[in-house]
This record gives structure tokens, sequence and C-alpha cells, in this order.
């Protein structure tokens, strides 16, 4: 194989691995925000779930206490 015939075939084989990085970093970029979206949603869904939670202990104490006040005054 002559030099250029070489240099041909190095560039083809660049090209090649330039083109296999390249779809790899879409495929990492597209994951990523993926990734991103579903953090997103999990920290919304968390702050939901922890306001839900405190709404439900202030009913259970505001329970407590009725029943409280209930006994005291029986």
């Amino acid at each position: 194989m002559d030099s250029l015939q070489q240099t041909t075939a190095d560039l083809d084989r660049l090209e090649k691995r330039l083109q296999e990085i390249s779809d790899r970093i879409r495929r990492l970029e597209e994951e990523n925000r993926s990734l991103h979206a579903r953090q997103d949603a999990l920290v919304a869904e968390r702050a939901g779930l922890v306001q839900r939670n405190e709404e439900a202990r202030t009913r259970v104490e505001g329970m407590i206490e009725r029943l409280k006040a209930l006994e005291s005054a029986g």
C-alpha cells in the first residue's frame, strides 16, 4: 500500500471513529436530558408528598387536640 492509500485508509478510519463518537455524544445528551426531566418530576412529586404529609399531620394533630378536649370536658 502506498502512502496515499495509507493516508486515505487512515482518514476513513478516523472519519468512522469520529462518527461513532458523535453518535455516542448525541445519545448521552439525550439520556442526560431524559434523566434531568425525570429528576425534576421526582423532585416535584416529592414536594407534593411532603405537602400532603404535612397536611395530614396537621389534621391528625387537630383530631388529637379535639379528643383531648372532649376527654377533659367529659
